[in-house]
């Protein structure tokens, strides 16, 4: 696991080596072993790495790396599990010129044997690489299939530039740094800037999947799909897995354990976040059947008993006998954490298990330098209970006409608008049943959810967190990463089209960026096999209805995990990675919220509406958010990255 960065400028004078250091050094906890610059002068190009040794610790694992033509030469972050086939395979066509033992140089040789996109074709793992071709006088930057490894690029005046974090492109002379307030309205709707776009103008996500070949600074090149989700969904619906369910979970047992086991292999100490549930348990339970050691496992607790779901990892860690270590968070220790967030994450990002993520990383780091995580369980094998919520409460919907729907929608909005004090009076002579809806709030979610069209529209309404129309003072939103999806809702099943919207958007977006710089801002490598391709490919062709049993999501992964572990031990009520920051606010964080949300603050920056975030804050404390607390903590994220900007 690595950083890299570069640059491709047209510009005359300045110092490429110093800028190009400068660049590597902002992201020099991505790889603290090594670091390495590699330029042609002539050209004006620069790459730059930094190396967090993990196969080959020896120099020779060294980067940039050349390829042993001289014809090209990388910059990568990630790991290609499958090197050592395909080095075989190499050797078997007769390639013999091997320097050391690293991913990094079977890259390089592959590329020389089978061109770049065939190479790519038959990588197995995550990564994010920029490749230079002499011969072509072309720059490549690659990403991997499901966005497990982060990759920006963008033009800023007369340079190309691109890397693994937004803090290296930022050291460059060139950078321009304007923010793009369309994607400002946008994290503020779904707490994350969904890809293509970035925070500042002209930066851009590579999106999962896709290779950006450029063949000059000034080119303004689009990124090429390689390997689609799109695609794999539909062929996985086309070509339905043939079999029963017994026979379903046998193919992903064996796949999974494949999966796992690649995923098992460094030259350094490895372990896995345990968390209790299904995912990660999973995980855990295929390493500990595939190694001759007690697995380091690592969890983080609650004293909070609501949110706390230490206790069940220490269970199942129990019965699989690893070596597990957990760690209580108090308010105190999120505090610490929560100066580094706007740092860490180099975008506005408000997953308020950021902090834990943070927290179990860190803990994690003290024993071993790659720890396996079970991401992707929820999105691959339909776990959210939400996608049933959302399923039933479009099926309901369909049930009425959209045109009387409509109208009565308009005839709650405007009931809605009553004093409250007559609604009041209006409930006491209701029926017991229906004296509740006598409530402006109540009236009004009625009225937003009859007057919905399409379950695009109810999917995006349950996802909003905040209407950037209210919150800023000159609302924008960006729409780009809704065109990169315009076939979301083709899917014949809604909930097919909600497990493919999070594939694509939520996931790479929002969980594996947690992850990534949560991990990789304590020099940690965090590897994700539930997220393979090819788990990814064979979960497509499993039907809808063998995920699903006595209303619980998972079914496949479920057996699976019970081989190991006994039903009664995992079986529990979702939590999810949640934290108590609501409580935290109204307590010992209350004057660092005070500070980032005073009226002072606000007319100063001049980009939020001042009194609805007065508002949104005295609600908030008010216990009056019937979200709880996560409206207010995105506009906290955004304040706290807003002022790290300043500095």
């Amino acid at each position: 696991m690595c950083g890299l960065t570069g640059f491709w400028t047209k510009r005359d004078g300045g110092d490429l080596a110093q800028s190009v250091r400068r660049m590597t050094d902002a992201i020099s906890y991505r790889g603290p072993d090594d670091q390495g610059h590699w330029l042609d002068e002539e050209r004006g190009l620069a790459l730059g790495h930094r190396r967090l040794s993990i196969i080959d610790l020896s120099p020779e694992g060294h980067q940039p790396m050349h390829s042993a033509s001289g014809r090209y030469a990388l910059v990568y972050n990630g790991e290609v599990y499958n090197f050592a086939q395909i080095r075989a395979e190499l050797e078997r066509e007769g390639y013999a010129a091997w320097r050391g033992h690293s991913d990094t140089e079977v890259m390089l040789a592959a590329f020389e044997a089978w061109g770049v996109e065939a190479a790519v074709a038959r990588f197995v793992g995550m990564f994010a690489f920029a490749l230079w071709d002499r011969a072509e006088g072309a720059l490549y930057l690659v990403r991997d299939r499901l966005g497990i490894k982060p990759l920006y690029y963008g033009w800023n005046g007369a340079t190309f530039l691109f890397g693994s974090e937004l803090h290296a492109l930022k050291q460059h002379p060139d950078f321009e740094g304007r923010l793009n307030q369309r994607a400002i309205g946008t994290y503020l709707r779904y707490c994350y800037v969904p890809s293509p776009e970035s925070i500042f103008e002209g930066i851009y996500k590579l999106p999962p999947g896709t290779l950006l070949k450029v063949r000059g600074p000034l080119e303004h090149a689009e990124p090429q799909v390689y390997w689609s989700a799109y695609e794999v969904a539909q062929a996985g619906l086309r070509c339905p897995f043939e079999g029963d369910a017994a026979d379903a979970a046998n193919a992903l047992y064996d796949l999974l354990s494949e999966a796992v086991g690649c995923r098992m292999v460094a030259d350094v100490p490895l372990g896995a976040f345990l968390s209790g549930g299904i995912d990660s348990s999973t995980v855990v339970a295929l390493m500990q059947a595939q190694s001759a050691r007690p697995v380091k496992t690592f969890t983080v607790g609650f004293h909070e008993e609501s949110f706390n779901e230490a206790h069940h990892a220490k269970a199942v860690a129990e019965h699989l006998g690893t070596d597990h270590t957990e760690l209580y968070v108090t308010a105190e220790d999120a505090m610490a954490v929560i100066p580094k967030l706007p740092r860490l994450y180099d975008e506005p990002f408000a997953d308020e298990s950021q902090i834990p993520t943070f927290l179990i990383s860190e803990l994690a780091r003290k024993q071993v330098t790659v720890s396996l995580s079970g991401d992707g369980g929820d999105e691959l094998f339909a776990g959210y209970t939400s996608y049933q919520q959302d399923k039933a409460r479009w099926q309901t919907l369909e049930r009425v006409p959209y045109a009387l729907r409509s109208r009565a929608a308009q005839v709650l909005a405007k009931t809605a608008e009553t004093p409250q004090r007559r609604l009041d009076s209006l409930g006491r002579v209701l029926p017991g049943a229906l004296q509740q809806y006598a409530n402006a709030e109540r009236l009004g979610r009625m009225a937003d959810y009859l007057g919905l069209e399409s379950r695009s529209e109810l999917h995006n309404k349950r996802l909003t967190r905040l209407d950037a129309h209210q919150m800023l003072l000159s609302a924008k939103e960006s729409e780009s990463y809704r065109a990169d999806r315009p076939n979301w809702t083709s899917f014949p099943e809604h909930v097919q089209s909600l497990m493919y919207w999070d594939m694509t958007t939520f996931m790479p977006d929002d969980i594996l960026v947690k992850v990534d710089r949560a991990s990789m801002g304590v020099s940690l490598e965090a590897r994700v096999p539930i997220l393979d391709h090819r788990v990814a490919e064979l979960a497509w062709r499993f039907p809808l209805e063998m995920n699903f049993r006595d209303g619980k999501g998972k079914r496949l992964l479920r057996e699976v995990l019970y081989r190991y572990v006994p039903e009664p031990l995992v079986e529990r009520p979702k939590k999810g990675f949640g934290v108590p920051v609501g409580r935290w606010l109204r307590g010992p964080m209350r004057d660092w919220a005070e500070d980032l949300l005073s009226e002072e603050r606000l007319k100063r920056e001049g980009l939020l509406e001042v009194g609805t975030v007065r508002r949104q804050w005295e609600d908030f404390l008010a216990g009056n958010f019937a979200q709880g607390q996560s409206p207010i903590w995105t506009t906290l994220m955004l304040q706290a990255w807003l002022e790290e900007q300043s500095k």
